[in-house]
């Protein structure tokens, strides 16, 4: 189980226009935010998408870099870049589903077509998203089952300058008996 303060796991993936992401490489002034969507398939996704591209230059003033990665493949993942008009958002594809394993993240298996008529992979992740500090540790994490009700980017802003003003640690990182 991941929990804040403990060391991410490794995460390296091709990107459609950034060359390779490799977090360990990853230099942000504050954090990294690795946002995991489902796929092209997920019409929530390309929502939520949108919302991070519009506000990837509010993070960047904050220090914050950004990448979106699925499982999907490099023409599934060109498709949801242009769907969602990115310009500013890393858009990574290919994530091996053992590493999204190692993440935490839920795996579902095909139900068909989806609403907007795309075919779900066979098997794929689950949302989840992090905030990762350049030192590789887990500052705060969201991973869920299901696509509904995911974290708010733009609530994700506020708090950031929370946690900038007031050096907030952070939290949920004891794991000891209760």
């Amino acid at each position: 189980m991941l929990v804040p303060r403990m060391s991410a796991p490794d995460l390296m993936v091709r990107t459609l226009d950034h060359g390779a992401f490799d977090l360990a490489r990853e230099t942000p002034t504050l954090m990294t935010l690795v946002c995991f969507y489902r796929g092209l398939h997920c019409p929530v996704c390309g929502g939520y998408l949108k919302e991070l591209e519009r506000l990837t230059p509010s993070f960047a003033e904050r220090g914050v870099t950004t990448i979106a990665i699925s499982s999907d493949g490099e023409e599934r993942a060109r498709q949801m870049a242009d769907k969602i008009g990115a310009e500013h958002l890393r858009i990574g594809y290919g994530l091996p589903l053992n590493v999204a394993r190692q993440w935490g993240l839920y795996i579902s298996t095909s139900r068909g077509k989806t609403s907007i008529g795309i075919e779900e992979p066979e098997l794929f992740s689950e949302p989840g998203v992090f905030l990762i500090r350049p030192d590789q540790s887990i500052y705060w994490l969201s991973v869920q089952s299901m696509p509904f009700a995911r974290p708010n980017f733009n609530e994700m802003v506020q708090a950031l300058d929370f946690v900038i003003k007031n050096d907030y640690p952070a939290r949920g990182e004891y794991t000891g008996a209760v």
